[in-house]
């Protein structure tokens, strides 16, 4: 629960200060804040005192961290009276809800029955108080006054960096205005409420009489005597201070300014001047001066740090030393004191100079970094054993720089020496000039050569930065190894100049072939070329260019072996597409794949035959051209020898190849099924060849062959072309609004206009279709119009200052489609605040009419314009709306009005109680704003647009539906009720089966709902129709047949139950399965005729089984995997164009290599020459490959696991001697196991 306080000047008073009251201040402890009770009765008497003193003791209160102020504002002093309706969204409500965004308080406003305004805010105390004024200042009419006080208590109103101001302001809710200093103006405005004033005149008249009591004296004293005046370390004038009670300021020694201010109260400021006059008085009556020569470099040691020196020889002896400034050449120091006093100064100035020795070592630069050592590891042994010792190194520079007591420096100068003596011994350098563009290669790959040679030849590297522009790379360390790193840098060097690097472009297509799997084929590539780099692109780049980097005679041998590998690529990788009629397939593949084999090795091609369950007649060759085109002989060869077909080649041009084509084929389609079995081949796009290849049945061809040359004839005669040159933002001028004047121009002539797509290049080309005649007539006319619009003119028209924001508001975006929809037209408005209602049209002549015509309607429209109100419920709103806004964005296409939604109410509450005892009217209810949808345009439109968006509500109505027929129009998992809902466009609710309710709800748009309730009862009526059905004697009908057993178990085989499941959903009998009959007796029941239907069926179909074989074939067991296929896919393609049943042996049998095949017995003979044709290839291509572990892990792979044929031997018998009622839930069980279902795992959520 948070705590609330109320804002009170002393309050905010004590936040500004940081403080506590006096009171406040002190921390009791446990036992004074909680003192113990006491022991007995007879105690109490006697410390009643002391307890009551205790718990008297006042402990600081817990301050909150969240105030709450409330103030009114009278009616007459509101700024905005004229809302029509306090909380609508006015200006009040603007205006809070920005002060709230910038302050982070919470205003809350509310109206008295005096129409005056009563707000409260809460937050913080520092938001409170600037929302407060801002409140204040934004909401309340504001008035001036002035108050006058002296210009020297001005600075007083205004505080420290003006905080003192800001409190009042803030205190007052006021705005003060204080006159510039060199303003001669006393009087300071105060801008706020009345009361504000008041307050804020009070506050700064006592800050003015305050002001009043006190005294500023200044004394104009030299400035040589200053330091006599404040004493050693400021001692004198802050004794002075105490005394006197007055504040003294004398200047710091670095200004050169003799005033010394004294404020205070009248008398100290009196006392304290006169005192420091006679301190000024006696000092300049008995010192004197004498002057020495010091060198300028020995002054700082003379001062001291910060100082302390001058204050140290002050207050020993009494004497000023002044020093000259540090900017200043002179080392004159002047020292003024008591005559006798002088020696014994002048003795401490001449120590204090000599205290400290400063000494150069020269050492060469490179030297500086060894001589500091890592981490600065020397140089701290140096300073820890001499502290008051300062070493120095300058960058660039051979002097180091030591100071300090002069013993102590002499003792570091020889310890210095003698490292760098060591180094010059141990240590040497070099520096080698290498072309910064090879820096990079010298680095290597995230510093891999830089580092080798570093670890190598221990030395240190130095390569300039990019920045630098310098090829100077400097080695430091072993002189050795300096040398060494020298020479293989130099090595680098030479051979990066040698170097020079390709770049090969190769089609990206061809990279992976290139590179070969895991890398294997560029591996020996780079393995034959070691020297030379090989960078592909990424694929993401989509880029061709291979780089290749190296020696130039390596690069030179590289780029032609590669190119030499992608033209053998680009060879083998050439493809043409033949089409074979579907039946000649088979006999093209051969018998066991012989032809189709015999056809790829000869050749040395790659052959693509379509899937047989394909429609798709074309057939791929890959390879050499050469190869290709033989092996397409050889096809069409086989082709010609199996049927009476004939070629022909017709010449059409290859311009019209695309049109004689048609869209999508369509034209070129229409002749081939025309003409039965012909087919037509265009020649490739971009070959330039003009001749069409056509082939099928002699009668055939020469009909294809007329139709041909008759569509290429109207083609070529429709098929003019001429060119027009326009500026793109023309273009839409010449369409016109709605594409009138492009349409107008093509019923007149004929010609079809073609103008280019955003994506295409040349945007000024025109391209215009047709026959020449209407083709010149639309030129002309093309032409008339451009000439037109390059005739460019300036126009003026006036528009209303009210009509300009609309105009150029949302960055100009109606004065953006203007200029695009009216060829580049250019309109200019006044500028803001001219006044002026005349607006500038330049352009061509009949783009600048145009645009004033379509400026002038816009101002009709937004004269004519008015806001309809529309009340829809909140909940409704997204589903009108529709998906991502389409349905709302299609009413203000259509209709050309605006939508404006209002602003979600999250609360969701219930409209507020009344109030005052004022009762609403009977039956009259005040609509939610949340609920007004504001839309506005055109009367008309409006009222059209209103009646789309009504349509838009959902609606809900109720269906009566029995509670049995619900399952069944709910469907598998909800299918029948999802394609219901998603045909209709609607949210069906059925409610859960614990309710047993026969109501259905339809929810939606109107006209879907109706559409949905018609559909939903067609639904129920074919359901009952088919209970109804069920419950017919006619169902009843039953006959029985006889088999043998061996004869149902083949009929419950793979072939026989799917032949049996398709008779019986066809015919629509039923044929159960029990266990507890005889084995030799089928029952059908059903319909009279169906049950007869079904017993010819089944003896149809054993007999088949009598006439059908078992045949056993040895196939070698490291084989099996490999015809079994991945999920048995390939063995049951085999026994599907069979027409058999093949069964593998189960792993660990005595004969793993017996394979058995069922079936009539050309079938079984032509599947198990096929096996064995499988087995040849299989063993000839994996050889050694196969291994017998394949065949035992083909268990997860095998078409039909061991269990369904065990299941599938089940006896057909018959256990019900009646068909089973679907409305039973025992034979026909609801989905989810009988679990109830949840009311919207069936067709998902719900849409509204």
């Amino acid at each position: 629960m948070s705590s609330v306080a109320v804002l009170t000047p002393e309050s905010f008073a004590e936040h500004r200060s940081g403080g506590v009251p006096e009171d406040e201040a002190y921390i009791p402890t446990y036992l004074e804040a909680f003192p113990p009770l006491p022991e007995n009765r007879g105690n109490l008497g006697d410390k009643s005192g002391e307890l009551g003193r205790a718990w008297s003791t006042k402990i600081r209160p817990i301050r909150a961290s969240v105030i709450t102020q409330v103030f009114n504002v009278p009616l007459e002093e509101r700024r905005y009276k004229d809302n029509s309706q306090f909380g609508d969204g006015g200006e009040e409500a603007k205006v809070c809800l920005d002060i709230m965004q910038r302050t982070g308080a919470h205003i809350e406003l509310s109206l008295a029955k005096d129409q005056g305004l009563s707000i409260m805010v809460t937050g913080k105390l520092d938001s409170v108080m600037k929302a407060r004024k801002e409140i204040v200042a934004r909401l309340q009419t504001q008035a001036s006054a002035t108050v006058a006080i002296p210009k020297e208590h001005h600075r007083f109103v205004i505080g420290k960096n003006g905080e003192k101001l800001q409190e009042l302001e803030l205190k007052t809710a006021t705005k003060i205005a204080i006159p510039r200093p060199d303003d001669p103006n006393l009087n300071i405005r105060i801008t706020g409420t009345k009361e504000g004033i008041e307050k804020a005149r009070h506050e700064i008249l006592l800050i003015s009489a305050e002001q009043d009591k006190r005294a500023v004296e200044r004394l104009s004293l030299e400035k040589a005597y200053h330091p006599f005046i404040a004493g050693a370390h400021n001692r004198l004038v802050q004794e002075l201070n105490r005394e006197t009670g007055a504040r003294i300021s004398i200047p710091p020694p670095g200004l050169h300014k003799d005033e010394i201010v004294i404020t205070g109260e009248k008398e100290a400021v009196a006392l304290a001047a006169s005192r420091i006059q006679a301190i000024y008085n006696d000092k300049k009556r008995k010192t004197t001066t004498i002057s020495v020569e010091v060198k300028k470099s020995q002054h700082k040691y003379i001062v001291g740090p910060k100082g302390n020196s001058l204050h140290e020889i002050m207050e020993s002896t009494g004497v000023s030393v002044e020093m000259p400034p540090l900017d200043s050449a002179s080392e004159t120091i002047i020292l003024r004191g008591e005559p006798d006093k002088l020696g014994p100064a002048l003795t401490q100035v001449y120590a204090k100079a000599k205290s400290v020795k400063v000494v150069e070592v020269t050492a060469p630069a490179w030297l500086h970094r060894f001589i500091i050592g890592k981490k600065g590891q020397n140089i701290g042994r140096i300073t820890q054993q001499l502290p008051r010792v300062h070493i120095e190194f300058t960058d660039g520079e051979e002097q180091i720089s030591l100071e300090g007591p002069t013993e102590e420096v002499e003792q570091a100068q020889v310890q210095i020496q003698g490292i760098i003596r060591d180094l010059l011994v141990r240590m040497d350098y070099t520096e080698v000039n290498i072309d910064q563009r090879f820096h990079r290669h010298l680095i290597g790959k995230n510093g891999a050569n830089i580092n080798r040679i570093k670890e190598q030849y221990k030395v240190s590297v130095w390569i300039p930065q990019e920045p630098d522009r310098s090829g100077l790379v400097r080695i430091e360390g072993d002189p050795k190894g300096v040398q060494l790193a020298r020479k293989e840098l130099m090595e680098v060097a030479h051979r990066m100049e040698n170097e020079c690097t390709k770049e090969l472009s190769v089609e990206q297509r061809f990279h992976r072939s290139i590179i070969g799997q895991k890398g294997e084929k560029i591996k020996e590539v780079r393995d034959k070329f070691p020297e030379v780099v090989i960078n592909f692109p990424d694929p993401a780049q989509k880029s061709d260019m291979v780089q290749l980097r190296g020696p130039k005679n390596e690069v030179e041998k590289c780029s032609t072996f590669l190119a030499k590998l992608i033209q053998d690529l680009v060879e083998n990788t050439f493809s043409l597409s033949i089409t074979i009629f579907k039946q000649f397939h088979k006999n093209i593949i051969g018998k066991g794949g012989a032809n189709i084999k015999k056809i790829r090795e000869e050749t040395c091609t790659k052959i693509d035959l379509p899937a047989e369950n394909s429609n798709s007649e074309t057939i791929v060759i890959t390879g050499r051209k050469n190869n290709c085109e033989a092996a397409r002989d050889r096809i069409l060869a086989v082709q010609r020898e199996l049927a009476n077909n004939r070629e022909a080649e017709v010449t059409i041009p290859a311009k019209l190849h695309n049109s004689v084509i048609g869209s999508k084929g369509c034209l070129v389609r229409a002749i081939m099924e025309d003409c039965a079995g012909v087919h037509i081949h265009f020649p490739s796009e971009g070959s330039g060849s003009d001749k069409v290849t056509i082939r099928g049945p002699a009668g055939e061809v020469e009909r294809a062959k007329r139709q041909l040359l008759l569509l290429a004839e109207e083609k070529e005669v429709n098929n003019f072309t001429a060119e027009l040159h326009a500026k793109p933002e023309y273009h839409k001028f010449l369409i016109g609004r709605g594409g009138v004047n492009i349409r107008r121009v093509r019923d007149c002539t004929g010609a079809r206009i073609i103008f280019p797509s955003p994506d295409e290049t040349e945007k000024e080309l025109i391209t215009i279709v047709g026959k020449e005649e209407a083709v010149r007539l639309a030129q002309k006319e093309l032409e008339t119009l451009l000439k037109n619009l390059n005739d460019v003119v300036e126009d003026c028209m006036v528009v209303e200052t009210r009509h300009h924001r609309h105009f150029v508001c949302r960055r100009g975006q109606v004065l953006r489609e203007l200029a695009e929809e009216y060829g580049g037209v250019a309109v200019s408005f006044p500028r803001t605040g001219a006044h002026s209602d005349r607006i500038t049209l330049k352009g061509a002549k009949d783009c600048v009419e145009a645009a004033k015509r379509r400026i002038q309607e816009i101002i009709e429209d937004l004269e004519a314009q008015v806001s309809v109100e529309v009340e829809v419920p909140q909940q409704y709103h997204r589903a009108v709306m529709g998906p991502k806004g389409c349905r709302i964005q299609q009413i203000t296409r259509d209709h050309d009005v605006q939508v404006k939604f209002p602003d979600r109410d999250e609360s969701q509450e219930a409209p507020p109680p009344q109030e005052n005892g004022n009762a609403s009217l009977e039956g009259e209810t005040v609509p939610r704003r949340c609920d007004i949808i504001t839309i506005s345009g055109r009367t008309e439109k409006c009222e059209l647009a209103k009646t789309a968006l009504l349509a838009l509500v959902p609606v809900t109505e109720d269906v009566q539906v029995s509670y049995d027929l619900h399952r069944y129009i709910i469907g598998q998992k909800g299918s029948g009720i999802r394609k219901m809902m998603e045909e209709y466009e609607v949210n069906i609710w059925v409610p859960p089966p614990d309710q047993q309710s026969d109501v259905i709800k339809v929810t939606g748009q109107m006209a879907s709902v109706e559409r949905a309730k018609l559909g939903l009862l067609e639904r129920v009526r074919e359901l009952q129709a088919e209970q109804e059905d069920r419950r017919s004697s006619l169902r009843s009908v039953k006959t029985t047949m006889s088999a043998s057993s061996s004869l149902i178990k083949g009929t419950s085989s793979r072939s026989g139950v799917c032949a049996l499941y398709s008779v019986r959903i066809i015919l629509r009998y039923l044929i159960p399965f029990p266990v507890h009959r005889s084995p030799d007796v089928i029952v059908i029941s059903g319909y009279e005729r169906n049950t007869e239907v079904a017993r010819s069926a089944i003896e149809q179909l054993v007999s088949a089984l009598q006439e059908m074989v078992n045949q056993d074939v040895h196939i070698d067991p490291r084989t099996h995997a490999r015809i079994i296929g991945a999920r048995g896919k390939a063995v049951r393609k085999a026994m599907e164009e069979f027409k058999v049943d093949i069964r593998f042996p189960q792993p660990g049998s005595e004969d793993p290599g017996r394979v058995t095949v069922t079936g009539l017995p050309d079938c079984v003979d032509n599947a198990i020459e096929h096996l064995l044709n499988l087995e040849e290839e299989y063993v000839s291509d994996g050889g050694e490959k196969l291994r017998t572990d394949d065949y035992l892990d083909t268990r997860r792979h095998r078409p039909f696991p061991p269990d369904v044929f065990t299941l599938l031997t089940v006896v057909l018998t018959l256990s019900v001697s009646q068909a089973p009622d679907m409305s039973s839930a025992e034979d026909f069980p609801t989905f989810g196991a009988g679990a109830a279902p949840k009311q919207t795992s069936a067709w998902g959520p719900k849409k509204f």
